[in-house]
């Protein structure tokens, strides 16, 4: 066999060999044959290995430092130079035992022996053959065994797997060799001309970077095939290890230079913006960390800022996300943290600025000043969350304005009406690109106070939609438990809203969430009467128009009648914006006849109106005579304010059936089903026991049938039309009714007293029939729109009777089939 050297091989692994090899041993076909035909020695010394395994022919050095080692290296270099070689199975053991090594290893020659500055002492052997330790001779000064041949199991020539196996081995260690850097280049050609498939194995096997436990199992494998696909299973692995620490390294160099290339461009445009005068990111944070000194905050919110801001320093300001944290620590600086306005306590002047932007509500007015006493004499009370529900146009908005100025606060109104997006309350997280803060924050930024005068304006209007539902959004903001503590998606911090004055506006409550409901402190801003929207528009509306329109107040001036007569014919409303229409109008006219040059009317009649405004455009109902059996005035609630109805009833002959015509709703017609059934039921007691119901049709009508009508108010108007119809008797003058009935004949409460109080008296009416329970609605409506009115409290529904039907025959009084005639 020829002689092979090796040399300057480090820690034994394929990965770690050094480029200054001279050598790298290869062994021929003829050279493996020459090996299998050698005949094993009886007993061999045994050289235990620390950590790694020996294949046959394969060169590699070792280091003999333990004593047993030296003296067994000295001996065998000595005579025939052949040891055996075995791997220990713990490598920490310093001196082994027969126990302590694996019983199979490899018989290897000694072919240099080299003495090292250090005094250990390096050996380069060749394995030759696999031997199988049979029994221990001898433990001292070394170890010595008798040993037995272990043959390979050798597939055929012809084994196509096995020949692919081996042309996987070559295929991947040359890939391994291209992609580590530590193997040199010459290692290529050893594995490209290695022939023999069993030296391949051995020499790939012995140079893999695995475990001793691992490359001993290899060395054990009898059958070649296995042994081979042992080998490219660890091959496989190692490879995919490389492949993918190059692969982090690669990305983590290029990303070194891409950060090194932007740090030197941001370091080129930091001299160009100082160059040019502008300001540098530096000097942004700067100013930012100067702000904050200034800032009154809690030290959770000051140690956030401080967190975020180290976080933008960080950052490069070439990023998006630079700009988005930019914008959030700007919206830090920008509210008004523990900032309050100074309240002004001085409740007379506040009762002044109430009393000369609005006329009447006094409810609401009240509530204010109580709150501002409360306010004076406890600091930090918790501020009220009011909804001001009314009909259109009555002020509610408004009120907010001059409650703000009565307190002296900041104002900030945000419109709800078609809010959709639970978003546009709570915010858009800050990771969002466009992503804003809530309208709640922003309105106090602007402010700049955190206890301003916050109007809600139109809370019945929102609506929900798959964005989520802005109104359960606002349960945290109403409720003075929890707003103390506002979260909005984009500060990610909690505001304290609890200082913040709350109002809320609506038209209808029936539209408004009911735990929403529950939170608010509920007033009623009802209608106008005529005599305040009389004094409204002298005091507020004209001054305001003419004003607008650049005229003086001698150029035109409206007496009360003209004004009175304007409500009464020209609008049709609870508040003052129609009425505001309408006056401007009157101004308009007189502005055109001044820029023209033309004579006008600078005090205007009654009879001037047509000429300014046109024909009468609404036409009250007025109430009529009582000449005609079944006809009832009753009163009615909408949305405009009171109004008056007139429920009408016929009859004829019939099978005793009830039709119910006029645009009514369903509980208006379960109303004169009730009225009807009772009426039968208490024949007797009415004085219609004689009647044949059975006989006639009843017809019962309420006129406009364009105007829809639903609601259980007129009830008892329906009663007493269809008595005075059976009856043939006259209803008493210049009456109006309203309330709700029972089968059991009781008359029920019913709501819009005022507003139906009002439209009464402007038609004329002189007394009004309520039930009892509605005492207190009267009490409440000031003294002087009551002048002229007469009410009568009932609790049942022959009181009503009673009081509105009288012995009076109707002009023209049919008579009707009687059962003892029929």
């Amino acid at each position: 066999m020829a002689q092979s050297f090796f040399s300057a091989i480090d820690n034994l692994s394929l990965q770690d060999l050094e480029s200054e090899a001279d050598l790298i041993p290869l062994m021929t076909t003829e050279d493996e044959e020459a090996l299998e035909n050698e005949a094993l020695p009886e007993a061999v010394p045994i050289l235990p290995l620390r950590n790694t395994v020996l294949f046959p022919g394969v060169v590699i050095p070792i280091t003999a430092g333990r004593d047993k080692s030296i003296q067994l290296i000295k001996d065998a270099n000595a005579s025939d130079k052949i040891i055996g070689v075995v791997a220990q199975q713990n490598e920490s053991i310093e001196n082994p035992g027969p126990n302590d090594i694996y019983e199979l290893g490899t018989v290897a020659q000694i072919l240099r022996v080299l003495k090292m500055p250090d005094g250990n002492t390096t050996i380069i052997i060749q394995g030759k053959k696999r031997f199988k330790i049979k029994s221990i001779l001898e433990e001292q000064p070394y170890m010595k065994a008798s040993i037995e041949d272990v043959a390979d199991e050798t597939p055929k020539k012809s084994d196509k797997e096995f020949n692919a196996t081996i042309d996987s081995i070559k295929d991947l260690a040359l890939q391994i060799i291209n992609e580590n850097p530590n193997i040199p280049s010459e290692a290529t050609f050893a594995i490209k001309n290695i022939q023999s498939p069993s030296f391949l194995i051995n020499f790939v096997a012995s140079n893999m970077n695995v475990q001793v436990g691992a490359k001993q199992k290899i060395l054990s494998e009898i059958n070649l095939h296995q042994r081979a696909i042992m080998c490219l299973k660890h091959m496989n692995e190692e490879y995919q290890k490389l492949a993918l620490k190059n692969d982090i390294q690669s990305r983590v160099r290029s990303e070194m230079d891409s950060q090194q290339r932007e740090y030197y461009l941001h370091q080129q445009m930091k001299t160009i913006q100082e160059e040019l005068g502008g300001v540098s990111y530096e000097e942004e944070v700067e100013e930012m960390q100067k702000k904050a000194k200034t800032k009154l905050w809690k030290k959770e919110v000051e140690d956030h800022f401080n967190k975020e801001l180290s976080k933008l320093q960080r950052m490069n300001p070439q990023v998006a996300e630079y700009s988005i944290q930019r914008n959030y620590l700007d919206l830090f600086l920008d509210l008004p943290w523990e900032a309050f306005s100074e309240d002004n306590f001085d409740l007379k002047r506040a009762e002044k600025i109430l009393d000369r932007d609005h006329f009447g509500l006094e409810e609401v007015k009240k509530r204010v000043i109580e709150y501002l006493a409360v306010l004076k004499l406890r600091n930090d009370m918790k501020s009220p969350i009011l909804c001001l529900y009314g009909p259109p146009g009555v002020g509610k908005t408004s009120l907010g304005k001059s409650i703000a100025e009565a307190l002296g606060r900041k104002y900030v109104r945000i419109s709800l009406g078609g809010m959709r997006d639970e978003a546009e309350i709570r915010g858009h997280r800050k990771t969002y690109i466009g992503a804003l803060p809530g309208r709640i924050l922003q309105s106090l930024k602007k402010a700049g106070t955190s206890n301003p005068v916050f109007v809600l304006d139109e809370i019945d209007k929102l609506s929900s939609s798959f964005q989520g539902d802005p109104a359960s959004a606002l349960l945290e903001v109403l409720d003075p438990e929890q707003n103390s503590d506002f979260y909005d998606n984009f500060l990610e911090l909690g505001y304290d809203l609890s200082k913040v004055m709350f109002v809320a506006t609506a038209n209808n409550l029936g539209t408004i969430q009911r735990a929403l409901l529950d939170r608010m402190e509920l007033i009623n801003v009802s209608g106008y009467t005529l005599e305040e929207k009389t004094a409204i528009a002298q005091k507020f509306l004209l001054p305001k128009q003419l004003k607008e329109h650049g005229l003086k107040k001698d150029q035109l001036k409206l007496k009360k009648t003209v004004l009175e007569k304007i409500v009464e014919q020209y609008t049709r409303e609870s508040g003052v914006r129609s009425l505001e229409k309408q006056i401007a109008k009157t101004v308009r006219f007189a502005a055109k006849s001044i820029a023209m040059e033309e004579d006008y009317i600078k005090n205007p009649e009654i009879s001037d109106l047509p000429t300014l405004l046109g024909p009468a455009k609404i036409h009250r109902d007025l109430y009529e005579n009582n000449h005609v059996a079944g006809v009832v005035t009753g009163l009615a609630w909408t949305a405009v304010g009171g109004d008056i109805l007139f429920i009408e009833s016929a009859i004829s002959p019939g099978k005793g059936n009830l039709s119910i015509t006029g645009n009514l709703g369903k509980i208006m017609k379960e109303s004169a089903t009730i009225a009807m059934e009772y009426i039968k039921a208490n024949a007797n007691d009415l004085g219609l026991s004689k009647f044949n119901f059975d006989a006639y049709n009843i017809h019962i009508h309420v006129p406009e049938g364009a105007t829809p009508k639903d609601g259980p108010s007129a009830g008892i108007t329906m009663l007493t039309s269809l008595v005075s119809l059976f009856k043939q008797k006259r209803v008493k003058k210049n009456l109006a009714m309203t309330g709700e009935i029972t089968l059991r004949g009781k008359v029920l409460p019913v709501g819009g007293i005022k507003e139906k109080i009002l439209a009464a008296k402007r038609s004329k009416i002189k007394e009004i029939i309520l039930c009892e329970e509605n005492r207190k609605d009267i009490e409440e409506i000031n003294a002087s729109y009551l002048k002229g009115l007469k009410f009568h409290y009932v609790e049942e529904m022959k009181q009503v009777i009673d009081l509105a039907v009288t012995q009076q025959n109707v002009a023209n009084a049919k008579s009707f089939l009687l059962l003892k005639e029929a």
